[in-house]
């Protein structure tokens, strides 16, 4: 049985037990959530190394980190190495976007040792090996794309994005509507393109039943992808994104009914002001289910800085209601990430997490922050360090500007305002 099917029977199992100390919540509280679809523990049953992770309602807000090869930098190594970046950095969960190379291969290398939740984009390897055996995407079949899925699946991968929405009515939408960057997002643009060039539905789509057999199977959490989301500020909130979403709202009861976890992915690149209506359409469209956000990137112009415009959006998105963030790397729109990226894109979606969920009044968020001001107030650098989200850079800043005294940085040296006034205060 998956996690979904037990919790719905009251059997509170390991999982949820060691969800539920991490979170400091009550076991039967997380069961129930997970039995209402608002909570996910993505834990494929072969992934047996697994050190589970809870998504959604009265969680904490957890952040994914992208890693992956492409065509021209296919290097198991390299890949390697930035999911240990991303483990170093804290990430909750990895999703390995692997396009060049040996994908299985870097897939299985990826997973041997991993405790995080694992998530990939199944068609990206379908499309992938299509193209090298048959010449062109638009020989894809529908047998292809499922046993990419299967494959993955028992292989251990713990979430998957699907993009079940792109459908021919919502493409027609989109044709009529038009956009200024139409479709940006690379699994919908392979879907799209097979459906238009064979006239033919999204065999996601059409036979999601066979989708719901393996995802049940091997206790799978379907992530519904949206491969209409915006790509530009212009696109945002309009008629094909919103069709699309109201389309894997329709899945969403659809994976509950089979008893398959599912969460949903969401925009994209939306103004500031535009995200928080965002969050509440997911959440009454998609009944609560947890709500899965890329970035969302709130400028299009944050070209080398784009993680800290996914940052501020991420933030925005989590106090309304937004359970999981994944991160944008500095390198986002110009190439692969470097190690260096990948912890800055880390790091950058932690805060944005953090501060949602003191928003959201997240037991424990804000006693680390009071933790903090009383390590400041106390001049005690060595725990300001500590207590810092990323303590090693913390300590690279400190030690790289001596001050003329212990007790100070070289910011304000002799005219710290708390030393110049802490006897007067002192309590």
């Amino acid at each position: 049985m998956t996690q979904l099917e037990q919790a719905r029977k009251g059997i509170i199992t390991e999982a949820m037990e060691r969800v539920a100390r991490k979170e400091n919540i009550d076991p039967e509280i997380l069961r129930s959530s997970i039995a209402e679809g608002t909570v996910v523990i993505p834990s494929n049953i072969n992934h047996t190394h697994l050190d589970p992770v809870g998504i959604g309602k009265g969680l904490t807000i957890k952040v994914n980190a992208n890693i992956g090869t492409s065509r021209d930098q296919a290097d198991v190594a390299d890949e390697l190495s930035k999911l240990a970046a991303a483990i170093d950095s804290k990430a909750d969960t990895v999703m390995d976007l692997s396009t060049g190379g040996d994908i299985t291969k870097i897939r299985r290398a990826i997973l041997q040792d991993l405790k995080l939740p694992i998530g990939t984009v199944p068609i990206y390897q379908a499309v992938v090996e299509t193209v090298r055996d048959f010449g062109g995407v638009i020989h894809l079949t529908p047998d292809l794309l499922f046993g990419a899925v299967e494959s993955q699946a028992e292989d251990g991968v713990d979430f998957m994005t699907i993009h079940c929405g792109v459908t021919l009515d919502a493409l027609e939408r989109l044709r009529f509507q038009g956009r200024s960057t139409d479709i940006v997002s690379r699994g919908g643009a392979f879907l799209a393109t097979w459906m238009l060039s064979n006239q033919k539905e999204n065999p996601f789509y059409e036979d999601y039943d066979r989708l719901l057999s393996i995802a049940r199977k091997y206790d799978v959490t379907l992530s519904l992808g949206d491969g209409l989301r915006p790509g530009s500020l212009a696109d945002a909130t309009d008629r094909a994104q919103i069709h699309e979403l109201m389309t894997l709202g329709e899945l969403t009861q659809r994976a509950w009914d089979a008893g398959v976890q599912v969460m949903i992915e969401g925009p994209g690149h939306i103004p500031l002001h535009e995200v928080e209506a965002n969050v509440v359409l997911q959440k009454r469209l998609c009944q609560g289910a947890p709500f899965y956000v890329l970035g969302p990137l709130v400028t299009d112009i944050a070209s080398g800085y784009d993680h800290i415009a996914c940052a501020i959006g991420g933030a925005v998105a989590g106090m309304a209601g937004a359970d999981f963030l994944c991160y944008v790397t500095p390198a986002e729109h110009l190439k692969l990430p470097s190690l260096e990226d990948v912890k800055e894109g880390v790091i950058a979606s932690r805060i944005a997490a953090h501060a949602a969920d003191i928003a959201r009044g997240r037991t424990g968020a804000i006693e680390w922050d009071n933790a903090m001001s009383k390590a400041r107030k106390a001049l005690d650098w060595k725990k300001q360090i500590a207590l810092s989200i990323d303590p090693s850079k913390a300590k690279a800043y400190r030690a790289s500007s001596k001050p003329s005294s212990d007790d100070v940085c070289t910011m304000c040296g002799e005219f710290c305002a708390i030393k110049i006034v802490r006897d007067y205060f002192k309590s």
